[in-house]
């Protein structure tokens, strides 16, 4: 993904709260999000070219989210999909850091990974090499560090905050998402990619001729173990694709 927006225990009856939009080349063969026949406790897209996902959570509360590190200059043609590591935690029942310890996270391209299992929200990234145990709080990812104080990070969390006032009514999340204004130039990150693509990228909702916003996913966790999980999907020049909605109580 490339912008996941989260209040972490920030809202007395939604401990956790998720807006993220997924960029990928239009090309790119994936399915909707639907529980998966192989893993049916797993809620998630699938990235159909390398068999990952980019973001999911089980009916155990288990739940992942993955941004690539944008940085051309340390690209490995030949590494592993990023997409496996949201996959291979959310069929899993191992602890956080069980898993976090077993990653051979060296192998991949820069990512950032978030880990939750319920009662603990863990950041890592492999460009930084390091861990974090997340406070209550908002955040913002893009593909830079967490945190790192990109326009459309900053603007998000600060959106986020404010429609967090307004839940169960998720308009202004919706709202965020799809924020296609780009930023001024002497405001962008200089990430090694072209000035036309920075530009391009600093929309939380992107819109290019190949590339873009392919979906946008709003996921929501009770204080009563209530999941809500919809997700947009969009075509070329940002038109509606497939929506799917799922409500869920968590199986613990």
């Amino acid at each position: 993904m490339c912008l996941v927006l989260v209040a972490w225990c920030s809202h007395p009856g939604y401990p956790l709260v998720v807006a993220a939009n997924r960029d990928e080349f239009y090309k790119r063969p994936t399915a909707p999000a639907a529980f998966w026949p192989d893993h049916p406790q797993v809620l998630a897209g699938r990235d159909l070219a390398a068999g990952g996902t980019w973001m999911g959570i089980t009916r155990q509360g288990r739940f992942a989210a993955l941004t690539n590190f944008r940085d051309p200059s340390r690209q490995e043609p030949q590494a592993p999909s990023r997409g496996r590591l949201v996959a291979d935690f959310l069929t899993r029942d191992e602890s956080i850091d069980t898993y976090l310890d077993g990653l051979d996270a060296s192998a991949c391209n820069g990512f950032n990974l978030l880990l939750g299992d319920g009662e603990r929200l863990v950041a890592f990234s492999n460009v930084s090499n390091e861990r974090h145990e997340l406070k209550p709080g908002i955040y913002g990812l893009s593909n830079a560090l967490l945190d790192t104080p990109w326009p459309k990070v900053g603007a998000g969390k600060t959106a986020l905050e404010a429609a967090l006032n307004v839940l169960p009514d998720e308009h202004r999340l919706w709202a965020l998402l799809r924020d296609d204004r780009t930023h001024p130039d002497d405001a962008l990150p200089a990430t090694g990619v072209p000035l036309e693509w920075e530009r391009l990228l600093s929309a939380a909702f992107v819109l290019g001729p190949d590339y873009g916003t392919r979906s946008s996913t709003i996921l929501t966790l009770s204080a009563g173990a209530a999941v809500t999980f919809d997700e947009q999907g969009w075509l070329a020049g940002g038109q509606p694709g497939v929506r799917q909605r799922f409500r869920f109580i968590l199986n613990k």
